[in-house]
């Protein structure tokens, strides 16, 4: 797994914090990367506070190939995600004349707010919106998207053209009914030794019997299924013991 590149999602907006609206961004993005080969190694929720947003941005763009943002890039006063992304990056936010013209020509009038979504920062790249034209852009390894599940898909769209294919990302899984404090240390030494495979272990509790789902996550199936079979074989010998 560590060849595979690695990408984050901000997910920014209060209302979002405040559980007023439910993200359904995490799963689009995540599923679409992992069928590009690229592993989503990190989400978070932040709020619409530009020094939030610029520290965020900075950790996380030097951190991973790619970083994806939604939301706070619409025409009220509090989207300031375009904003603080300039001052991430220490460039000047500036009027866009092909943002402007494509934001004139969905029809309406061009008012002060509708104006304020055509202002990127400097050097960055437009990546399309044919739902209502305002754009979301690129600035490096930064994709900055609206937070509308449906127009954020379609920017996410238009960033393809940036991003490096890599091997799909395939997944395995077995449940096994025993407690994670039985096989924490022979998992971990394991996962130690298979370094090209992701290993995660979540608990569950079923009709009243509890145990765990493995989890393997890798780009070759023959190595997955060696590496279940491995983790088998090795529970096994605990319960036998």
């Amino acid at each position: 797994m560590s060849k595979q590149e690695q990408a984050a999602l901000v997910i920014i907006g209060d209302e979002v914090l405040s559980g007023k609206t439910k993200d359904a961004n995490l799963s689009f993005i995540a599923t679409e990367l992992n069928n590009l080969g690229i592993i989503m190694s990190e989400a978070r929720v932040i709020p619409d506070t530009e020094k939030v947003i610029i520290e965020t941005i900075n950790q996380l763009r030097s951190k991973y190939e790619y970083v994806f943002t939604t939301g706070g890039i619409g025409p009220t006063h509090d989207d300031i995600t375009s904003a603080s992304v300039a001052k991430a990056f220490q460039t000047e936010l500036e009027l866009n004349q092909e943002a402007l013209s494509k934001i004139a020509s969905y029809g309406n009038e061009l008012t002060a707010a509708r104006k304020k979504m055509a202002y990127i920062p400097k050097g960055a790249e437009l990546l399309e919106n044919p739902v209502s034209f305002a754009p979301g852009f690129k600035l490096e390894n930064v994709f900055v998207l609206a937070g509308i599940p449906k127009i954020a898909e379609c920017m996410f769209y238009s960033a393809l053209r940036f991003i490096n294919k890599g091997s799909p990302i395939l997944s395995l899984a077995k449940d096994f009914y025993m407690k994670e404090g039985d096989f924490a240390e022979t998992l971990t030494k394991i996962a130690k030794e298979e370094k090209n495979i992701s290993i995660g272990s979540y608990p569950f509790s079923k009709n009243g019997k509890y145990g765990a789902t493995i989890v393997l996550r890798g780009t070759d199936s023959t190595v997955l299924e060696r590496c279940l079979q491995k983790i088998t074989e090795a529970f096994q010998s605990i319960i036998t013991d």
